[in-house]
Parts: structure tokens; sequence; C-alpha cells
């Protein structure tokens, strides 16, 4: 199964404390404006299984460290949960769905992070998920500014917000080589500004593609 492009499916990336929350709030008002559906989501999640797994992976009080690979699996486990039992139903009836969060995310979080293989990420993405957003977000802010935003939101962070710095560098830099690599597909937002002018230019890029595919 070969990955294939929807143009309805957007997705949101970033580090820590992106402020993808906003952003997502954000672009759902500007598709609504037209009366249009819109599925807004979340990964790891999105299907009671799907949070199930999320629950997993995020206790920072579970009694066995999780193996990279396990990490890795247990994502696209949530992941192919999430496309065949949400994302795809909602494409397929004509909405748009927005993901927080989607495989990029694998590429910068279990690949950059933690130190796996790219191909196997890309192998489990081709024959796991065979899905891909039209449009991917990336809200890009330093791991400094990001991290502390995300601890005044969050006072008790999840598993994967306890680790260092170093790691959250390296997701960063993923992102950002994604990004160079698909710059069609992957649009950087600078998220350092003010979090209106961030979902300005965001719900602007939207309105754009759109117009772009219903011209």
């Amino acid at each position: 199964m070969n990955s294939q492009t929807h143009p309805r499916f957007i997705s949101l990336e970033g580090g820590e404390g992106a402020g993808k929350t906003t952003v997502l709030n954000a672009l759902r008002a500007t598709l609504e404006v037209d009366g249009v559906e819109v599925l807004c989501t979340r990964e790891p999640g999105g299907t009671p299984f799907a949070e199930t797994i999320r629950g997993w992976l995020l206790d920072h009080e579970a009694s066995e460290s999780l193996a990279p690979e396990t990490e890795l699996l247990l994502m696209f486990a949530a992941r192919a949960q999430h496309v065949r039992h949400v994302i795809l139903p909602a494409l397929q009836r004509g909405a748009w769905v927005i993901s927080d969060r989607f495989t990029d995310s694998s590429y910068a979080y279990q690949g950059g992070g933690r130190g796996l293989p790219m191909s196997l990420i890309a192998e489990l993405e081709r024959r796991v998920v065979g899905l891909r957003p039209a449009v991917t977000l990336l809200l890009d802010v330093g791991v400094g500014e990001g991290r502390a935003r995300a601890r005044g939101r969050a006072p008790d962070p999840d598993r994967i917000e306890r680790e260092e710095d170093d790691f959250f560098e390296r997701v960063r830099q993923v992102f950002l080589q994604r990004a160079a690599a698909e710059p069609d597909r992957i649009r950087i937002v600078d998220a350092t500004r003010p979090a209106d002018i961030v979902a300005a230019e965001a719900a602007r890029h939207v309105a754009r593609w759109r117009e772009s595919i219903e011209a």
C-alpha cells in the first residue's frame, strides 16, 4: 500500500509548547465559516482504543520503561485505528480533517528523538497508514521557549515531556529537515509570535490551499 495524499487532510506539527491547540481552533473556524464539515482530532488518540494507547505511551508512572521500538509500534497501532475508524470515513463523506500531529511526529520523535531508523518509519507509514496530509503546518519555536510554555500549561509533564532538552533539539531538527525536503506540503509558521498572529498566518495558509483546489 503506497501512501496517498488527500487534499482535505491537514496536520499540525511542532515541538512542545508550539501552540497547536490555538491554531487548530482558528483553522476550524476558517473552514466552518462556509458551512463545511470539519473534524478535529489528535494523535496519539482519536478513537477509544487509540486513546487507551495514548495513556500507555504518556504514562510517566508506568512500572516498566518502553523500548523505543515499542513506542514506535504503539504509535503506529494507534494511528492505524485512527485512520481507518475516524480520518478516512470523514474524508470519504466530504469533511475536512485537521489532526493535531500525524506521521511526521513519528519521524521527529521516534526517528530524531529516539534514534530509530527513518527507513523503518517510512516502511510503517507505507504499509500501516497509507495516507498523508496535503498540508502540514509546522509551528516552529525554540526548545527552551516551547518547554517553558508547556510547563506553564501542564506542571505535571507526561513521559515524553520529561525528556531532556537534547532530545527535543533532535526532534526540532528533524521537523525542519522534513520541511526543507517537502516545502510544498510542510509550511513553517514562526510560533514565537503572539498566538493570534500565528493563528492568523496558519489560517491564511489553509485558505489559500482551499482556493487552489476549489478554483
